[in-house]
Parts: structure tokens; C-alpha cells; sequence
């Protein structure tokens, strides 16, 4: 079996590596945080000092990291990935990053004679721990064949999107959704606590109607309206991705409004101290703001 490097054991990264050792894939890791790696040797993954160290050893290499600015350095910088992978690698980027990032990367790896694939993540933390994540892949049809049994490894609902860009763009498209569905909602919720309505029924209400989305009904009730604000998502990658989203909706001359709207409510929720808690927090937030009290379900 051919070995597999994974760079990024970040909440998201570090349980889909792990899924993967558990299904029995040798892997090879490297992450900046030496406990992270240390958890993955338990599983019987290697450990490398470094980026290219992990490339040098693996005909795949899974990154999945914070930002286009490290991804691009990680990936193609000049002590990167393309510099030390071997002919006819490939490299699968699960990042949530700008379309140019990707298109630039894939191009550099073209020019190397190695694969790109772009593989971003879909649906929350949570379901990366169970092995239940959804993957937005864009790919050479070769190419996906070759790494689907990975994404088999770490998720159960994969979609091939078309070519290579096609699921980092895909993966803006629901981000914008996921991510300004949390403002909505928060609005809606500091409403109804500023009306004195009761909670639980308000949001039977909404569960009924076509008002609700999936947020409002499968996250926040085991998340912000549980009392539970720890990131699986936080509100600062929420708001990088709102900001990825307005980049390219200018690139393509797409009017925006609500987009823009949201994007200055995240900006708040940071500069208000909540931007390390989870994005279903742009709740409490809100109501911070507002001196509302924090909707809460009660047990």
C-alpha cells in the first residue's frame, strides 16, 4: 500500500487522519503542533519534521490547513510539497481557500508532472470525529478514482464536482449559505428573547415552516443553544470565509448585499472578543450587544 502524507492536524485534520489510520492506510504526518502528531503515532502513523519531508515519502499527500497565504506556502512554496513530491504524485488539498489558490497550485503542479485535486470539507467537526464528512472534490476523472477511497476513509458523502477549482468554488457557494444562515438565525433568536417568547416553543414553530435551516435545526440545539459556544467552527474562520466568498463574488461582478451584511456582523462578533468561540455564538454575540439575554434550551 502506498503511503500517505498528511499535513494539517488541525480539529478538523487531525480526526480525518486518524480515521484513516484506522482503516488501515499508512500514513506519514506533520503538523506544527507536536501533540497532534503524537496522537497519530498512537495510531501508528509516522511522524516527519517537516512539509517536504512528508512529501519526499508519500505518492498522495492530504493537506488540510487554515488559509490560502500557509496553504500556498506549504504546498508551493519553495521548500513545499511540489518541490519534494515525487513524478506522478498527487496532491489533495482539503482547505477552504480563494479559487485562485487552487488554480495557481494545480498549474504549478501541473508543470512538476504531478496531480492536483481539490477536496474541501463539508459539515462540522463533529461528523469528521464519526468519519461522516461530506467532500466537494474537483478532479481529473484519473485522479478521483485514485483518492476516493481516502475520501471513502475520512467521510460518507463524496461529490465529484467537475474539474480541478470546481470544489473549491462549490465549497464557497455552501459556506456563504452555512455561514450567513448563523447571522439570520442569530437575529431571529434575539428577537424572540427581546419579545419574552418561550424558546422552545418559538422554535417548534420554526421547525414546522419553511423558515428553518439546517443550523438553526441539527447545529445550534447541541451547540450555542446547549451552552456549548467551543469551536467546532469558529466565528474567525467563518468570517475568512465570508471574506473568500465576497473576493470572488467581485471577481465575477455577482451583487452580493446580504453577503456584505453578514460579513460586517462577523467583523462585530470578532472585534467584541467571540472570535474564537464557535460561529453558532454569533448568537450570544448579538445579544451581547444588544443586552439581551443568551437563548438557552433548558434541559
Amino acid at each position: 500500500m502506498d503511503m500517505v502524507g498528511f499535513v494539517g492536524l488541525g480539529r478538523m485534520g487531525r480526526p480525518m487522519a486518524s480515521n484513516l489510520c484506522r482503516k488501515g492506510f499508512r500514513l506519514v504526518v506533520n503538523d506544527v503542533n507536536p501533540a497532534a502528531m503524537q496522537e497519530l503515532e498512537s495510531l501508528q502513523a509516522r511522524s516527519a519534521a517537516s512539509a517536504a519531508e512528508v512529501a519526499a515519502q508519500s505518492a498522495i499527500i492530504i493537506t488540510m490547513l487554515p488559509n490560502s497565504a500557509v496553504v500556498r506556502e506549504v504546498v508551493g512554496g519553495p521548500d513545499g510539497i511540489l518541490a519534494h513530491a515525487g513524478p506522478g504524485a498527487l496532491v489533495m488539498d482539503m482547505s477552504t481557500v480563494s479559487p485562485e489558490t487552487t488554480d495557481d497550485l494545480a498549474a504549478q503542479a501541473r508543470s512538476r508532472g504531478i496531480a492536483f485535486v481539490d477536496a474541501p470539507v463539508g459539515r462540522l467537526a463533529s461528523h469528521a470525529d464519526r468519519g461522516e464528512s461530506l467532500f466537494m472534490v474537483g478532479a481529473a476523472d484519473a485522479d478521483f478514482a485514485r483518492v476516493k477511497p481516502l475520501l471513502d476513509g475520512m467521510g460518507s458523502t463524496i461529490f465529484h464536482c467537475g474539474p480541478v477549482g470546481s470544489g473549491t468554488r462549490t465549497k464557497l457557494v455552501n459556506n456563504y449559505l452555512a455561514v450567513t444562515s448563523c447571522q439570520l438565525n442569530a437575529e431571529a433568536l434575539a428577537l424572540s428573547q427581546r419579545l419574552g417568547l418561550d424558546l422552545g416553543r418559538t422554535l417548534d414553530v420554526l421547525y414546522g415552516t419553511t423558515a428553518v435551516n439546517g443550523q438553526l435545526k441539527i447545529a445550534w440545539p447541541a451547540k450555542v443553544l446547549a451552552g456549548d459556544v467551543e469551536p467546532g467552527f469558529t466565528i474567525d474562520l467563518a468570517h475568512k470565509d465570508l471574506s473568500l466568498v465576497s473576493e470572488a463574488a467581485h471577481a465575477a461582478q455577482v451583487p452580493m448585499p446580504v453577503l456584505a451584511a453578514a460579513r460586517e456582523a462577523f467583523s462585530t462578533a470578532r472585534a467584541r472578543g467571540f472570535g474564537s468561540k464557535d460561529f453558532s455564538a454569533m448568537v450570544d454575540a448579538l445579544c451581547d450587544l444588544a443586552g439581551i439575554e443568551k437563548p438557552r434550551l433548558r434541559t
